[in-house]
């Protein structure tokens, strides 16, 4: 491992355990600590000043989103993103999203809603063009916004929790439908049954567009 983080600076109020997952996370998106790179956790600990076990917490927490392999008492490293990864990623995010947007569309308060319909017509936007970076981008946005309107808790701790893994497996992401004038108008669709709160239609809609009907 040749990398180096930064030692954490501890505050009142910080959940150490939760830090130390956000920023060995961060330097496996940003490259840092590239596929394949072998993690020692006493490596870890020291870089960042802290004891060993709030590392080894967060390597497993990284494993379960598939950010990390470990095999005891052989290696824990950095995974290597290949296509089944990218397709359980891409099938857990529009299964949770799908549930969370139904209930969002319910329970959001008018200007939740309206602050998702803003963000809606901006991946309508993004959706026309042949920019898939632009339109994952967008879409991230919106449905953080979508997240926090459901009000659930849970929800809310599972897409942080899954947020790093999402952004890092979903790199090189391709949209389903592959033509923008389709993409845009089927999203528009899903930005009309937000609208008008429809929650069934905006779930099968959402789904639709990530072909897991």
């Amino acid at each position: 491992m040749s990398a180096t983080l930064d030692p954490i600076e501890l505050t009142s109020g910080m959940i150490l355990g939760d830090e130390v997952y956000r920023t060995i996370g961060a330097a496996i998106l940003d490259g840092r600590l590239a596929p394949g790179v072998r993690l020692r956790d006493v490596d870890l600990a020291q870089q960042l000043g802290i004891s060993r076990t709030p590392v080894r917490e967060a390597l497993q927490r990284l494993e379960r989103f598939g950010l990390v392999e470990i095999a005891v008492g052989r290696y824990t490293r950095v995974s290597v993103p290949d296509d089944k990864l990218r397709h359980d990623t891409g099938e857990f995010t529009a299964l949770f999203m799908g549930n969370a947007l139904r209930l969002a569309v319910r329970s959001a308060t008018d200007a939740q809603l309206a602050e998702m319909l803003v963000l809606a017509d901006a991946v309508v936007d993004a959706a026309g063009q042949a920019d898939a970076l632009l339109l994952f981008e967008r879409s991230t946005t919106m449905f953080v916004a979508v997240t926090r309107a459901t009000g659930n808790s849970v929800f809310i701790g599972i897409i942080g929790e899954a947020a790093l893994a999402i952004q890092r497996n979903l790199r090189g992401w391709v949209p389903f439908m592959a033509c923008p004038i389709e993409r845009a108008a089927h999203y528009t669709l899903l930005r009309d049954a937000i609208a008008r709160r429809d929650a069934d239609e905006a779930e099968r809609l959402l789904r639709h567009l990530h072909g897991v009907d």
